[in-house]
């Protein structure tokens, strides 16, 4: 057993949760995470099976008495994302997530944790496996690839799930109830590189914005956290006067990430290279002084890059992509008239890449309003096209609306107020959770959202608040007692 997890409750709950911690699981790279799910349920005597998009389906029957409650089904996903510091060497494809208690709080060494959703799987284990549990037929749903494209739900199979009520474990605050999330869609330029040697007598120069804090964009969209392919475009462009040319640049790794790190190879004459050193001095000063409150780590640096032989991009292409990086809006583009707190349509400039003979910018846009969603990524789009880059966008997924009159909602709120003397918050989030998909795949499917507290998803910051796991098992253990 890992210390980490040493003395915390429940304890088969965090059993389940070390054990599936050390199964690698990136996005599109399930195949291990299912097969454990599969394995584990045949040992338990359950009935498992995947459909052909990789989804796991576990049947747990009722408990004695129970039979005709109505059949419940709880889900999560299986994948994660696989964010690291710079400076941490570990390889996703093999390695274990090194866990690591701090007081109240379970984080990863250095990289992201999965604790979402590997809290959800982990739990659904553990009532695989606790034959002590009160409940009604249950069906068990681990889902695949959620974070880069919610695979897995868009091909769930008509019939694949029967239960007509949903419980989704994906949720990151302990006591709130979700009722509804935002939708979304990708929105991704592409410029053809038409590069040429460097000018004669420059040097070569690394620029790199870290230190940031990243985030889910969903999630932490509204903080005010500094995007460092923002930042950097922003020294990149301060440079300009010196006759900087760009020979790459790159930053962020996922689309519903906010990138934590950029970084540019840049050639300046030799003759200024101390004066673009004093710009990019200046600038991580200018940075610090606007984010400091919000990004204390913030660093902009930069270093000789010696022995190389370099290629810059033409000064039209180097131009066009300053120039939408500069224009594209990023963070919250409108808050929620109706509901107090939630940000309604947001846009992140999310990762931008150099390789071979392109460049690209992938972005992604968000809103609890379809008409808002296609309204922003128009917008962006627009903007890139303006910029002279060949412009691709995603079908998206739809929101979740919210359904006040749900009958699991009705319960989970008696059961909440029952156990702790109080009402339950009742929230959307501006997120994207499966239930959107699921509820358009199986229409007028009540569906529900809650799970233990987390932080800093998407990010090496991720951490779950291990005194809200007893408290969300509890919970939800009772909610299912209640159902029927």
């Amino acid at each position: 057993m890992s210390a980490a997890i040493q003395g915390l409750e429940p304890a088969l709950v965090w059993k389940y949760f070390a054990a599936f911690s050390r199964i690698p699981r990136c996005s599109k790279h399930e195949e291990a995470a299912a097969a454990y799910v599969v394995d584990t349920a045949r040992k338990l005597g359950l009935e498992a099976r995947q459909d052909a998009a990789g989804n796991v389906l576990v049947k747990k029957p009722a408990s004695r008495g129970r039979e005709r409650t109505p059949s419940v089904c709880l889900q999560g996903h299986l994948d994660m994302v696989c964010e690291k510091n710079a400076d941490v060497k570990h390889d996703f494809a093999k390695d274990p997530i090194e866990l690591v208690r701090k007081g109240n709080t379970l984080m990863a060494n250095g990289t992201t944790l999965g604790a979402d959703n590997g809290i959800a799987v982990a739990t659904n284990l553990a009532i695989m496996e606790d034959r002590s549990l009160d409940h009604g037929p249950l069906e068990l749903l681990f889902t695949i690839d959620e974070e880069t494209g919610l695979t897995g739900a868009h091909r769930l199979e008509p019939g694949f799930v029967e239960s007509r009520t949903l419980l989704n474990l994906d949720s990151e605050e302990e006591g709130a109830l979700y009722v509804g999330c935002a939708g979304g869609k990708d929105t991704t330029g592409t410029w053809d590189v038409a590069s040429e040697p460097a000018p004669a007598k420059s040097a070569a120069l690394e620029v790199k914005v870290s230190g940031l804090k990243g985030g889910h964009s969903g999630m932490e969209i509204h903080q005010g956290r500094g995007n460092a392919i923002k930042i950097l475009n922003r020294v990149l462009l301060g440079l300009d006067d010196l006759g900087a040319r760009l020979a790459r640049i790159d930053g962020g790794n996922k689309r519903n990430a906010i990138p934590r790190e950029a970084q540019a190879l840049v050639c300046v004459p030799v003759a200024k290279v101390d004066a673009a050193k004093s710009i990019v001095a200046e600038w991580h000063a200018t940075v610090r002084s606007e984010l400091g409150s919000v990004e204390p780590d913030v660093s902009v640096t930069c270093v000789d890059v010696k022995g190389r032989k370099v290629s810059v991009m033409k000064r039209r292409v180097q131009r066009q992509v300053s120039q939408v990086i500069a224009a594209l809006p990023h963070g919250v583009a409108k808050m929620s008239a109706d509901i107090p707190g939630l940000v309604e349509t947001s846009t992140n400039v999310a990762v931008i890449t150099t390789k071979g003979k392109k460049v690209t910018l992938g972005t992604s846009q968000r809103s609890s309003v379809a008409s808002e969603i296609q309204e922003i990524a128009h917008t962006v789009k627009t903007i890139m096209e303006l910029g002279g880059a060949t412009v691709m966008q995603g079908d998206g997924y739809p929101g979740w609306k919210p359904d006040m009159g749900s009958q699991i909602l009705k319960t989970a709120k008696a059961t909440y107020k029952r156990l702790y003397g109080k009402e339950p918050e009742v929230k959307a989030i501006h997120a994207g959770l499966e239930c959107g998909i699921i509820g358009e795949k199986y229409p007028g499917i009540d569906m529900l959202s809650f799970g233990p507290t987390l932080e800093g998803v998407h990010s090496p910051d991720e951490k779950i608040f291990v005194n809200t796991v007893p408290k969300f098992w509890e919970f939800l253990l009772a909610t299912l007692k209640s159902v029927g």
